[in-house]
């Protein structure tokens, strides 16, 4: 275990950084889409947690309700309705009140409920069962980063939620959406919950499931997500999700995802296409597969005219743990009209189908010759960051008259990193990874060696800072950080900029 300073401990210790007045208005990370659009509403009140009562008051009264603003052009982002139904899984909800939430800075949505009863988001189909009045805050995660933690012969059975409310006494119980169709296969399916604690990870029993719907009894506040068993093979409810490549050619070329109904997964697929080197615009079409999905089974792409499509066949799996997603790539050397059809290998029969039109990508502005331009004006400047690091870069030069000099000085400190720290809310393991890409193991080790919360925030961060080699900075930890980065961690990483 690393030792401190005394000033360190006392850091530590400290209330770190000065709270802000609920009044202040929102700050969006450098370089997000829309950055000042919109105003920031009052700020919701403190989510109370029933798994980290070390950490201050500030942490759960850190979320500001942000607008929702139109996606970029290259790319839709996640947040998508959770998909409707089949045949055989209607109608099971209908007693429930549907509620439509407020989303909040971090892709995070937030529902107020205002008496005893059930309750399903609009949105991702999560049902809250609560004993009165509560405010509820939740967001979805993605199984990839949890990987290692299920175990055959376990397997994803849904979305991943890390759940938060005002009052968790009187959370009872929280429905998941499951993305199989059970039919008349119900009894021979076993459901539990995964439950992400910070005492490690517990596979939980769940209370019931319904033909799309997992019931679990709340027993803490923290990451849970469906896992299914069967013995029987499987069938899904699924869904087609399609991306137009942007680029200077006449060529058309598309991206096309075979996924299950469930919303970690489409979360995932937004996000791999988003950082792709390539820029793509989303395709609106119905999602929806017309026939159900069965495990093991292969599924071809087909398109009239012919088109170039790799792979010629995918099998189908659930790759809700995989980091990356299989796809279709779909090459048309003539930009025209086409239909896409997705047919199931044996049988032939069609799975899924939408004919796309020109229209559909061209209302977003790129087409070829507006991508030109685009392009050129683009090429006529740099982008604003690479500006501002270059004005900063300069100002160091002018002060130590070494480039070496005022990078080593950017750095932050083991105070700063403290402070940082204390700011990173319950959800700091699940940012570690996401953002500063710290590997599970590391993070366990890390609890193994520190028995303090903040200490084990704390050597998370210095394992980020040291990584850098020199550029662990206040404006890099700001960018990794991204959209998770709150009010304070902003605020904080701002002043630690300006006294540098």
């Amino acid at each position: 275990m690393a030792e401190f300073s005394p000033a360190l401990c006392l850091l530590l210790s400290s209330s770190g950084a000065e709270s802000l007045s609920s009044d202040e208005k929102e700050v969006t990370p450098n370089g997000m889409e829309g950055s000042g659009s919109g105003s920031a509403e009052e700020q919701p009140e403190g989510e109370a947690s029933s798994e980290d009562s070390s950490s201050s008051s500030s942490e759960e009264e850190s979320d500001e309700e942000q607008e929702e603003k139109e996606s970029p052009p290259y790319c839709n982002d996640s947040g998508e309705s959770f998909l409707p139904p089949c045949e055989h899984c209607r109608n099971e909800n209908d007693q429930k009140e549907q509620v439509t939430p407020r989303r909040l800075a971090g892709g995070q949505f937030m529902v107020q409920l205002d008496a005893e009863g059930s309750y399903q988001c609009s949105i991702t189909g999560l049902i809250f069962e609560v004993t009165g009045a509560a405010r509820i805050t939740y967001s979805l995660l993605s199984w990839s980063k949890y990987a290692q933690l299920v175990e055959e012969p376990w397997i994803v059975g849904g979305p991943l939620f890390d759940v938060r409310c005002s009052a968790p006494a009187l959370l009872s119980s929280l429905q998941f959406p499951h993305c199989l169709c059970l039919q008349e296969h119900g009894a021979g399916v076993a459901f539990k919950l995964l439950h992400v604690k910070e005492s490690g990870a517990a596979i939980e029993p769940s209370a019931e499931f319904s033909a799309s719907h997992v019931k679990w009894l709340v027993t803490s506040l923290s990451p849970v997500g469906p896992l299914i068993q069967s013995q029987q093979p499987l069938q899904y409810h699924g869904a087609v999700i399609l991306y137009k490549a942007i680029d200077e050619h006449p060529s058309l070329s598309f991206w096309v995802y075979l996924a299950t109904n469930n919303d970690s997964f489409i979360k995932d697929i937004s996000k791999e296409v988003k950082h792709s080197k390539r820029k793509f615009v989303k395709i609106e079409k119905p999602a929806v597969c017309q026939k159900l999905l069965q495990e093991g089974k292969k599924y071809r792409l087909i398109c009239e005219p012919e088109a170039e499509i790799t792979p010629v066949e995918i099998e189908f799996v659930d790759g809700s743990l995989l980091k990356l997603k299989s796809y279709f790539e779909v090459y048309l050397e003539k930009p025209d009209d086409f239909t896409l059809s997705l047919v199931e290998q044996d049988s032939d029969e069609t799975v899924w189908k939408a004919k796309l039109r020109e229209r559909d990508w061209i209302h977003c502005g790129q087409n070829m010759n507006e991508q030109k331009r685009s392009t050129a004006s683009v090429k006529k400047r740099k982008p604003a960051l690479s500006i501002l690091e270059e004005e900063e870069l300069q100002f160091k030069k002018q002060k130590t008259g070494s480039t070496a000099g005022g990078m080593a000085a950017r750095c932050l400190t083991d105070q700063q990193l403290l402070v940082i720290a204390r700011l990173l809310d319950r959800r700091w393991r699940e940012i570690a990874i996401e953002c500063l890409q710290v590997e599970m193991k590391d993070i366990e080790d890390i609890r193994a060696m520190e028995e303090e919360v903040n200490m084990q925030k704390f050597q998370v961060l210095r394992k980020w800072r040291d990584r850098e080699q020199g550029s662990g900075t206040a404006e890099a930890l700001q960018r990794s950080l991204g959209e998770k980065a709150t009010y304070e961690i902003l605020q904080a990483l701002q002043g630690f900029s300006a006294q540098s």
